[in-house]
């Protein structure tokens, strides 16, 4: 089975998480993607953070439709810090030996990768799919020497829309598949600020998230507590 794990905030989650794995999904022939909410992500304040059981529940709505879909709590089950070197770790031990892992990341994020837990382990352990963000290059990649990355020309055809994906082979002996998508407006933030704010959430999230927020909204701007 080739496996998709989708870590994130989902802080909620939106439309763009939603595209981001159905494009990883279509484009690797993944059988399946776990969709991983965050417990404590030791980069980010608590104080950033809808609390764990809205956060999982709102997943469980926005991928109900899709039966690859999967929803995992073992993170936010955790009283301890979430580092995704743990989770991948675990993971491995709870799917059968072959079990093809393919972690699914955005580049803005994948980028910090030096600052993670143990990153050497991390991508010894399993593939990855980075997908673009707005605002960010490919060409970064080689910025980070844990990967290895020296194909200046794919990135540059990445990053200027004549490739839609690559596979790099990493030092490691792991793939990264760089996938190449539209530009996504919405993030988690975007659609926090709005509820703050009293503005509208229209087509940013998925009707049944929408829904469930108006639904269990609060004196914190429509942000379940």
């Amino acid at each position: 089975m080739k496996l998709g794990l989708y870590g994130g905030a989902f802080n909620p989650i939106h439309r763009c998480h939603l595209l981001v794995a159905e494009t990883a999904r279509t484009r690797l022939g993944l059988d399946s993607v776990l969709f991983i909410p965050t417990g404590g992500p030791p980069h980010k304040p608590p104080s950033d953070f809808i609390p764990a059981k809205h956060r999982l529940e709102m997943v469980r709505l926005a991928i109900a439709a899709y039966p690859y879909f999967q929803l995992s709590d073992i993170e936010t089950r955790r009283e301890a810090k979430s580092y995704t070197i743990d989770t991948v770790r675990t993971l491995k031990e709870t799917y059968p030996p072959d079990t093809h892992l393919v972690f699914i990341i955005g580049l803005d994020a994948f980028l910090d990768l030096p600052s993670w837990r143990e990153p050497e382990r991390l991508v010894e352990s399993c593939d990855f799919a980075v997908v673009s963000r707005a605002g960010f290059q490919f060409k970064s990649l080689e910025k980070l020497p844990v990967l290895g990355i020296t194909d200046t020309e794919k990135l540059a055809q990445l990053d200027g829309g004549q490739l839609e994906k690559y596979a790099f082979r990493l030092k490691s002996g792991r793939s990264l598949w760089a996938l190449a998508i539209p530009p996504c407006e919405v993030s988690s933030q975007e659609v926090r600020r709005r509820l703050k704010s009293k503005q509208g959430i229209e087509n940013l999230l998925p009707t049944a998230v929408e829904s469930y927020i108006l639904r269990y909204h609060s004196g914190a701007g429509g942000i379940p507590q």
